[in-house]
């Protein structure tokens, strides 16, 4: 029996690099201490329908990229999201000249990674706490106490500070890992019974608490009653207020909405906060993933490339690539 390659973390990195394993012939089985994969291109169900609540569209420039999201399109699973993009500087608004291509799950984010896994196996629900080696195989230790194994070789596929603490028998990968800072995102979604009477679909922030928000029923697939906005706070605000309590996260990015929208502004029907704390990598990186090839471990995630959803996938495909040539 071929033993199977372990793959911590069901967000666009790690099925990446499961996809590309698994396509090579090689058995992979996934962990994610979520309920559901997607990490931070997971969708929130709510009373007001399901919201994006992280990443809120990607782009593609790598051709590699262009060709997988190509695929993904032609199977129903991304759509091109055309918003009335809008610039908010200096407290004036004004129509964006941004013209890129955006895309977005269809119907909602999650659908991108919930087709990616397929029906790989993947264990829910269980946060590995501990990672290490035997004579000849790897283990994983989750939350409870329960050992999973053997693995011929481990892929962490999780936030810098995450990936971090499984590194303790990688010592070379984890004095890298840990000088990676990432940076938090506090989102807040509000849900209108009346729309709100603005033609902006997406607006591009500065001088505010918050970022970026965006109208979320003018994303392909996402009819419902409720005009519901999804706003994220800037990293700085986020980082000075990231253990307000979520009620005051939800009147404070309320209060600076209805500060940039050019309209009155009724009381949300619907309210909901959710904290990323690793939303982002503070720095650029070009590492396209990390390893330690003797070891038979293996690091990947957006924080080693761009950044950005495409980021994410690169590095997954890199992380498999390494480990593939290892085994040749």
């Amino acid at each position: 029996m071929t033993v199977p390659i372990a793959i911590i973390g069901t967000g666009i990195a790690g099925l990446s690099a499961a996809q590309a394993l698994h396509s090579a012939g090689h058995p992979v089985h996934l962990f994610d201490k979520s309920h559901g994969s997607g990490g931070r291109m997971s969708s929130k169900r709510s009373d007001a329908g399901v919201l994006d609540m992280g990443a809120q569209y990607f782009t593609a420039r790598d051709r590699r990229f262009v060709e997988i999201v190509q695929q993904w399109q032609a199977n129903g699973h991304v759509a091109v999201w055309t918003p009335q993009l809008y610039n908010y500087h200096a407290g004036r608004l004004s129509p964006s000249p941004d013209e890129q291509t955006r895309w977005v799950g269809n119907p909602r984010m999650s659908a991108i990674t919930r087709a990616m896994r397929g029906d790989l196996p993947v264990t829910f629900s269980c946060r590995i706490t501990e990672v290490y080696r035997g004579k000849h195989h790897w283990s994983l230790q989750d939350a409870d106490g329960v050992t999973h194994g053997p693995f011929s070789h481990v892929v962490i596929a999780l936030p810098a500070p995450q990936a971090t603490t499984l590194l303790a028998a990688a010592p070379k990968l984890a004095s890298i890992v840990a000088g990676v800072k990432m940076d938090p995102t506090w989102a807040v979604a509000l849900a209108f019974e009346t729309p709100l009477q603005t033609p902006m679909e997406g607006c591009f922030v500065q001088d505010s608490p918050l970022d970026w928000l965006a109208r979320n029923r003018s994303k392909p697939g996402r009819a419902s009653n409720l005009d519901t906005w999804v706003l994220h706070a800037t990293s700085d605000w986020s980082k000075q207020h990231l253990d307000l309590s979520k009620e005051d996260v939800i009147e404070q990015l309320h209060g600076a909405f209805a500060e940039l929208v050019d309209c009155a502004m009724p009381a949300p029907a619907f309210t909901l906060a959710h904290r990323w704390l690793y939303a982002r990598p503070a720095g650029a990186h070009e590492w396209g993933s990390l390893s330690d090839p003797d070891l038979g471990v293996y690091v990947c995630g957006d924080w080693c490339l761009s950044g950005r959803v495409e980021g994410a996938w690169l590095s997954g495909q890199e992380a498999a690539r390494r480990l593939l040539e290892h085994l040749e």
